[in-house]
């Protein structure tokens, strides 16, 4: 494969990308990334909590007590990763309920913009039935005066066929 094949067939992966991406709504996106942190943290409760303690006792050990070596230096960076620790589970959570937040007022714009529809696709069937009842009726008169014309020019025809 020449390297001008390459960049082709790179350019319409992204092309095909920034396609997808333009289709998906932002409250789809937000829902979509709340539903995967929430199975991850269901499915590996340990896990993200390992994470958010390893990430803590890496954050103490940049500290300047989490250098020094000594039992007190120690408890202070086990306090601090401790206290991290917490800090990271209490961020995670927020951000878990925000996304929840965020893709729920999703659903319920969502919710609003198909109720507004629906109103207005009822409306426009309501328009168009009452529209065609007119029509109708609109035939019927003149199908009923076209009757009238049409006997009454037959009976002048024989009237005067007659005389």
């Amino acid at each position: 494969m020449s390297t001008q094949e390459k960049r082709d067939e790179l350019k319409a992966k992204i092309e095909a990308a920034e396609a997808r991406n333009e289709e998906r709504t932002f409250a789809k996106l937000a829902q979509d990334t709340a539903d995967s942190a929430t199975s991850f943290v269901k499915e590996h409760p340990l896990a993200a909590v390992a994470g958010v303690a390893v990430l803590g006792v890496a954050i103490g050990a940049m500290t300047r007590p989490g250098r020094r070596i000594g039992r007190q230096a120690g408890q202070r960076a086990s306090k601090f990763a401790g206290y991290a620790t917490e800090l990271g589970v209490a961020y995670a959570t927020g951000l878990l309920d925000a996304a929840g937040d965020a893709a729920a007022t999703g659903k319920d714009k969502l919710e609003d913009f198909s109720d507004a529809l629906n109103d207005n696709a009822s409306a426009v069937k309501r328009n168009a039935a009452f529209r065609t009842g007119n029509a109708a009726a609109a035939a019927r008169a003149i199908t009923r005066e076209a009757g009238k014309r049409a006997g009454r020019t037959v009976r002048d025809m024989r009237s005067r066929a007659s005389r």
